[in-house]
């Protein structure tokens, strides 16, 4: 089986040189950069299952760092390692796309553990990775096809990246701030709007099947709603 590839960048040669060598005596593929400016040209450059990102770095701070990678990636997890320990730091990281925050110094074994818990829950959320089933539809996210019987539609990159967000929650509120963040990189009035005008499109392709509906959960976000069928 392929190993695990982790994108790690952190500026503090020590340490960043022992948990590099953590990871790999447990199987994990390790690529390290140690300064922010260089991360996001290496990671275009690479595959990666999982990043690890320090907050506190030359150049440019792992937030931004992340920010920037959302708008290449919408699905790779991101976790912050920082030794900052305020409500706000914590809120922004989950802000930018982030998907867990762990405070200096820790313990490596609980890291560990965040990562396999990480990757196993990617694994459990996107199940076949490319193919949903949405009710009477086929939707290939990799593809980006929606297929009702005959009839395929192909989706544009961000209707596809909109359906895939809402596919992995069916049935649960997607936060309009959370979404923004993830597939357009920002949240302002004008992405907000681009969004609303895509939650329509898909609306529209999903309405050959009354039993599907996108809910818009005034002030919070959206909801896909796929109810049984009535015996």
């Amino acid at each position: 089986m392929k190993p695990v590839k982790i994108f790690l960048v952190e500026d503090d040669l020590s340490f960043g040189s022992v948990l590099k060598s953590y990871l790999e005596l447990n199987d994990y593929s390790v690529d390290w950069v140690d300064d922010g400016k260089y991360a996001i040209e290496h990671f275009r450059r690479g595959a990666f299952d999982i990043c690890i990102l320090d907050v506190m770095l030359p150049h440019v701070d792992g937030f931004t760092i992340a920010s920037e990678i959302r708008k290449i990636n919408t699905t790779v997890p991101i976790v912050f390692l920082t030794a900052k320990k305020l409500k706000d730091d914590v809120l922004k990281g989950y802000g930018v796309g982030g998907d867990d925050y762990v405070t200096k110094p820790f313990d490596t074994e609980i890291l560990l553990a965040k990562i396999k818990a990480i990757i196993s829950r990617r694994e459990l959320q996107t199940g076949t990775k490319d193919i949903f089933e949405i009710g009477k539809f086929v939707f290939n996210a990799k593809l980006r096809t929606l297929t009702f019987g005959d009839d395929e539609k192909k989706l544009s990159p961000k209707e596809a990246q909109l359906l895939e967000l809402l596919a992995l929650n069916t049935n649960e509120l997607i936060s309009r701030e959370m979404a923004l963040k993830k597939i357009w990189g920002a949240d302002d009035y004008f992405t907000a709007r681009s969004m609303d005008v895509y939650i329509t499109k898909l609306r529209k392709f999903l309405s050959e099947d009354p039993r599907l509906n996108i809910k818009n959960i005034h002030g919070a976000g959206f909801q896909l709603v796929i109810r049984e069928d009535q015996p």
